[in-house]
């Protein structure tokens, strides 16, 4: 008997290139060692100046329920979303996709919002970031109102970051309840075509933008944690705890 081997993660140059391009991966369960490629008709995304922060989700912010990091536990947080939910529905987080991520992070094209309560890790996302794009792939939640928090901060640390589009794949409603809306794949196409172009003044004329040819080292990924660490800074800097600071900016774009 020959001992079997786990396939190698994809490419990471031909991963982008599939976001890039609309394109995304899934598998059908934990242990498939194979992946297919997905293309929805229909797409959901995430408007940055539509969020809906409730009264409720504000008063949770405000008080700094939870503790919530960037990059911080990376590995954990895609475990815990590909672990048993309360549906009972299965992943298509396989192993091989975990591996394919875990190493996307590890060249700065993969991010990780966490929430901790007590130093626990209770909530968060993760997702792709390149040029003014945030393509989010999961998220978890172990606590009330957790995956909620995660998502707000991300909402801000794009916003902060300069991001035009945050693409959450599929409708369900929880997503819709905090402002997602479902468009034509058509629709979401130019709208990725766009958050890849240069802005006025950005590295045109370095030939960054849409057209580009796909790799790691382009300089243009969209840097979620320099967004996030600049949020803190605001905060910082208005004298106010960073979940009033968010909480008041969703108040006063709402």
């Amino acid at each position: 008997m020959h001992a079997s081997t786990s396939p190698p993660p994809l490419d990471p140059d031909l991963l982008l290139l599939a976001y890039r391009s609309g394109v995304f991966p899934m598998a059908d369960a934990r242990d498939d060692r194979e992946v297919f490629w997905v293309e929805p008709r229909r797409r959901a995304i995430l408007p940055l100046d539509q969020f809906h922060c409730s009264r409720s989700l504000a008063k949770v912010l405000r008080r700094g329920a939870f503790t919530v990091t960037c990059n911080q536990a990376f590995e954990r947080v895609i475990v815990e979303c590909a672990g048993p939910r309360a549906d009972a529905q299965g992943t298509w987080i396989s192993h091989r996709i975990e591996a394919t991520y875990c190493q996307l992070h590890e060249l700065g094209r993969a991010h990780s919002i966490e929430c901790w309560l007590d130093g626990d890790l209770v909530g968060g996302l993760y997702g792709v970031g390149f040029d003014r794009v945030f393509c989010g792939e999961s998220m978890f939640s172990r606590a009330d109102n957790a995956s909620k928090v995660a998502l707000a901060w991300l909402v801000a640390a794009l916003r902060r970051a300069g991001c035009v589009l945050l693409d959450c794949q599929f409708i369900t409603g929880h997503l819709a309840s905090m402002g997602a809306v479902e468009i034509s794949q058509a629709e979401y196409l130019a709208l990725l075509r766009a958050a890849q172009s240069p802005t006025d003044g950005e590295a045109a004329a370095d030939g960054l933008g849409a057209g580009l040819e796909v790799g790691l080292g382009d300089g243009a990924g969209l840097a979620l944690p320099a967004g996030f660490a600049a949020l803190l800074a605001d905060a910082a800097g208005a004298s106010s705890s960073p979940g009033n600071f968010i909480a008041q900016s969703f108040t006063q774009t709402s």
